[in-house]
């Protein structure tokens, strides 16, 4: 026979078990254990850490309900109930459905404030706030894997999933959502007015001219419930309307009426996308052409087009004048017929014009002679 002496601190409890099994709780103070030929184990369990882990928790909740009342907070939550776990009056933990857990009575208090979670996924408000920025907390909550938590900004909205099916649509602002037996997804949507390029798109014309394409599009949402009830991807749905339109403006008119006219491909294709869109939730607030490329031969054939046709406008000019100086000319001749001293003028300006081009003149017999000899009046 054996006697064991064990001492349990103020802040702590002992659990004896006697060849393994429960005897008993050990309270703070100096225990001697009289041991014959049983096997005596104490194990001492700090408050500190008020969460009882251990084998033998079911069967003190089964089979020892006085001790358990005497020492434990005990938290059985059923399939359709969370919890949130409190000690000393701050939430530290959001307990699953189904938890089965012992708490030791002592310095910290621990509580758990039930919550059925069968009659909707959305969390009350006032749990939603308490649950609100965990991370700003002095300790840290666990089990927040259980919620999803939303922020929905002032020009967006947030489109509720429910278990795949599209439940409701949320106003901006900070939600919260059970996830316990249910899958719960929020995705964000911008109301604002957005922008949508479709780029790069090679399309033939009537005419077989390959072109290739950029267009910028302007877009909003005006039901975003039936945009999303009707269409996996609103978006998505959009782009290829944008591209049929493309293609239908396109591709029934030639090069020389798309060049023309290039309007013509917004007009055509913000009419043929404007209908497909109705009832869908959508609105085209505006379709643009950004960019014509056309193939490099083309471009040399256009370019050597627009060479002959400035080629083609420079000879009419220089024909316009010549005709325009003959025509001056003329009239010039027909002054001077009549006009002795008119044409006298006109043969001293074009001689003073020949001596320009002289660099030396010899005159002999007189400045006179030489005019008479070369100007002669009739």
């Amino acid at each position: 026979m054996t006697i064991k002496r064990v001492t349990v601190k103020k802040n702590e409890r002992g659990l004896l078990l006697r060849n393994g099994d429960f005897e008993r709780v050990l309270q703070p103070g100096t225990h001697w254990l009289l041991a014959a030929l049983d096997e005596l184990k104490v194990e001492l369990f700090s408050l500190d850490q008020p969460a009882f882990v251990h084998p033998l928790t079911d069967y003190l909740m089964a089979k020892e309900p006085a001790v358990v009342e005497a020492e434990f907070t005990r938290v059985e939550l059923s399939e359709h109930e969370a919890g949130l776990r409190t000690e000393n009056g701050v939430l530290v933990e959001l307990l699953p459905p189904g938890t089965r857990r012992l708490y030791w009575r002592g310095h910290v208090d621990v509580r758990v404030e039930v919550i059925d979670i069968r009659a909707s996924a959305v969390l009350p408000t006032a749990v939603a706030e308490r649950l609100a920025q965990p991370q700003l907390r002095p300790r840290t909550v666990t089990g927040l894997a259980g919620v999803l938590q939303v922020e929905v900004p002032e020009y967006g909205a947030g489109l509720l999933r429910v278990d795949g099916k599209v439940d409701r649509l949320l106003e901006s602002g900070a939600h919260a959502f059970w996830k316990f037996g249910r899958t719960v997804a929020v995705e964000l949507v911008d109301l604002r007015l957005q922008a949508l390029e479709v780029t790069g798109q090679e399309i033939l014309t009537r005419d077989k001219v390959a072109l290739r394409l950029n267009l910028s599009a302007n877009w909003r949402y005006t039901d975003v419930l039936r945009a999303f009830q009707a269409l996996p991807k609103p978006a998505d749905h959009l782009y290829r309307e944008l591209q049929f339109g493309l293609r239908a403006a396109v591709g029934t008119r030639t090069l020389d009426e798309l060049l023309e006219n290039k309007s013509v491909i917004d007009e055509v294709v913000t009419a043929q996308v404007t209908a497909k869109l109705a009832g869908y939730g959508l609105q085209l607030d505006g379709v643009g052409v950004k960019d014509i490329v056309l193939p490099g031969e083309m471009k040399t054939i256009l370019a050597q087009v627009v060479e002959a046709g400035k080629a083609a406008e420079a000879n009419v000019i220089r024909r316009r004048e010549e005709t325009a100086a003959t025509r001056a000319l003329l009239n010039t001749a027909k002054v001077m017929e009549d006009n002795p001293v008119a044409l006298r003028l006109k043969e001293l300006e074009t001689l003073e014009r020949v001596a320009e081009r002289i660099d030396k003149i010899s005159v002999f017999g007189g400045l006179d002679q030489v005019l008479n000899g070369l100007v002669k009046l009739r």
